[in-house]
């Protein structure tokens, strides 16, 4: 049954899942379906950071294009302020576009080294179908000044410009159109650390101006913490772990949560290498294992868990897929915190 769908929702997911047939074994000979989304159900709020965290390869950035529709789902369904956007087509569709979009990882291969910096911005306008070219012109410099670029940057090409000011660029194509929702895809992974924390606070500050919704994106714990009102853990497809960012990273449950905690940076000298070493790498989308995604890999994991997979169940003040905290098993061991 579908559940309902708050008001306060700007964007949800229920349960979203993205399939690619893929081919393996001797010249390809083995056809085979990988879900990098699988069953996943997620919603953002007016004016909410929702940030998605994992390791690479965890199926964050698919989730991601799911949303926006740039890949399109096998199962499940997406609504946006309301409306159920599989149900969209052509026209309709690139109308919606202004109102959600998104910031790609890599400044240097999402912008299009053939146009001018004004071409670039303005392209989402011209893709929803705005003609009026006084007005496009007026948005365009309005999101050129809210990123800090110069009027003169909107005759220059992309390479002219540093990675930090592509990104400004790209972000400032993200806004032009006043989006309700923006997914920012690792938008600081490729730049410089000096940088970082300046596009972090330029995406805050035009979030907290204009009352968007953003999901945000990243593999950094850190990030995650400052930038955060909701988090999400995702592992192999799958959440793994949801809550208030204070619950989860504060005091995260999943052992999966608190692998990639110990494996943020620190000035403790006394923190041994081997404490903030996740075991084992993560599973292929191809041989995922039978029951937790994470059991092979998990110092608490016990026959349960190898045999079962947990669903995010109520615990803590936010919800967990793991065992250790599902009160209905009754061979269950004592939470381990």
């Amino acid at each position: 049954m579908s559940r309902a769908i708050s008001t306060d929702d700007v964007m949800s997911a229920e349960a979203l899942s993205v399939t690619y047939k893929v081919r393996t074994g001797f010249l390809g000979s083995v056809h085979r379906e990988v879900k990098p989304v699988d069953g996943v159900s997620l919603s953002v709020k007016k004016g909410e950071v929702m940030t998605v965290i994992g390791e690479s390869g965890s199926g964050k950035s698919t989730l991601g294009f799911a949303l926006l529709r740039l890949v399109k789902p096998s199962a499940g369904r997406v609504v946006f302020s309301g409306q159920d956007i599989g149900e969209l087509k052509g026209s309709e569709l690139r109308r919606l576009r202004r109102k959600m979009q998104i910031v790609f990882q890599d400044p240097y291969s999402s912008l299009d080294p053939r146009l001018h910096v004004k071409d670039i911005v303005s392209e989402p306008l011209y893709g929803s179908g705005m003609k009026d070219r006084a007005d496009i012109e007026e948005r365009t410099a309005r999101a050129m000044a809210l990123v800090g670029l110069d009027p003169s940057a909107k005759s220059r090409y992309v390479h002219e410009f540093s990675g930090g000011q592509r990104q400004r660029i790209g972000i400032a194509r993200a806004i032009v159109g006043d989006p309700q929702f923006v997914v920012l895809d690792e938008p600081t992974s490729n730049l410089d650390v000096s940088i970082q924390a300046q596009i972090l606070n330029l995406l805050l500050d035009l979030q907290s101006k204009s009352g968007a919704s953003y999901l945000f994106i990243t593999h950094n714990m850190a990030v995650a913490q400052y930038v955060s009102d909701r988090v999400a853990v995702m592992y192999a497809g799958e959440m793994v772990e949801r809550g208030a960012s204070k619950d989860v990273i504060g005091d995260p449950m999943h052992p999966y949560t608190k692998d990639l905690l110990s494996c943020v940076p620190t000035m403790d000298i006394s923190k041994k290498v081997a404490d903030v070493k996740i075991s084992g790498d993560p599973p292929s989308f191809t041989d995922l294992p039978k029951g937790c995604r994470y059991s092979n890999r998990c110092k608490y994991a016990f026959g349960l868990c190898r045999e079962k997979a947990p669903a995010l169940a109520s615990a803590g003040g936010r919800e967990v897929a793991c065992f250790l905290y599902h009160k209905e098993e009754k061979s269950t061991p004592a939470p381990v915190r």
